[in-house]
């Protein structure tokens, strides 16, 4: 989560920047990013309708690892905090 974060800022910053100079951003318009969202998740529709065609349920699991790290990319894990107790001792 902490690089998400920190990509936020740094564009926050860098518009900041283009704002005070005057400067047009590279960045591409809303609808096209909308337009790659729906790029996205429209891929997502082919392996779908195979697996019910086959006759396979949906599981939220198969969902998850199938589908969810193509759409959203490798999200941030959680790791165990030393601090907070919450791992296990060697």
């Amino acid at each position: 989560m902490q690089a998400y974060v920190l990509s936020l800022g740094a564009g926050l910053v860098v518009g900041v920047v283009y704002s005070l100079m005057n400067v047009r951003s590279p960045a591409p318009p809303v609808i096209a990013l909308v337009g790659l969202l729906g790029m996205l998740a429209g891929e997502q529709i082919v392996p779908i309708a195979k697996r019910l065609i086959a006759g396979e349920g949906l599981s939220l699991g198969w969902l998850k690892s199938e589908c969810g790290e193509h759409v959203f990319g490798a999200l941030p894990s959680r790791r165990p905090d030393k601090d907070n107790g919450d791992s296990t001792p060697s």
